[in-house]
C-alpha cells in the first residue's frame, strides 16, 4: 500500500507575479515624499535669500509639501500605467519624463510673467521651478526601485 502526499505551495499575489510587494512599494514613495519636501525646504530657504517675498505661499512647507506628495503619486501612476502598457516603457519614459518635466514649468512662467499670486516675484518663480527637477530628480529612482521585480533583487 503506496500513500502520495501532496503539498500546497502558497505565494502571495505579489511575490507569485513578481511584483515588488505593495508594503515596500508604499515605503519607498513615502521616503521619496518625505526627502523630496525635506530638500525643498532647503530651496525655498535659498530663494527666499535671493529675494523671493517672504511668506510667498507656494514657498511655504503646506504647499509645496501638498504638491510634492500630488506630484509623486501622480507621476508613480503615469509611469506604471506606461510599464504596462508600452512596449517599450524604458524607450517612452526617456523623452516623456524631460518633456513632462520642461512642461511643468510653463505654470511657474505664467506666474512670473502674470503675477496671479500675490507676492510672486521671479527668485520666488525660479525656485518653484527648482522645486519641480527636485521631485522629478528624487522620484524616478524612486519608481525604478519601487517597480523593480521582486526577483531582481
Amino acid at each position: 500500500m503506496t500513500t502520495q502526499t501532496h503539498t500546497t505551495q502558497t505565494h502571495t499575489p505579489d511575490h507569485a507575479a513578481g511584483r515588488v510587494p505593495v508594503a515596500l512599494t508604499g515605503l519607498v514613495l513615502v521616503l521619496a515624499v518625505i526627502v523630496a519636501v525635506a530638500v525643498n525646504v532647503v530651496v525655498a530657504w535659498v530663494a527666499r535669500g535671493a529675494g523671493a517675498t517672504p511668506g510667498f505661499p507656494p514657498l511655504t512647507v503646506p504647499v509645496f509639501g501638498a504638491f510634492t506628495l500630488v506630484g509623486v503619486l501622480v507621476g508613480w501612476a503615469g509611469w506604471r500605467i506606461i510599464e504596462h502598457r508600452s512596449a517599450r516603457p524604458g524607450r517612452l519614459l526617456g523623452w516623456l519624463v524631460p518633456v513632462v518635466g520642461l512642461l511643468s514649468f510653463v505654470p511657474d512662467v505664467a506666474l512670473g510673467l502674470l503675477r496671479f499670486i500675490p507676492g510672486a516675484t521671479w527668485p520666488g518663480v525660479l525656485g518653484l521651478m527648482v522645486m519641480h527637477v527636485v521631485v522629478i530628480v528624487i522620484a524616478v529612482p524612486a519608481y525604478l526601485i519601487a517597480g523593480r521585480p521582486a526577483t531582481s533583487r
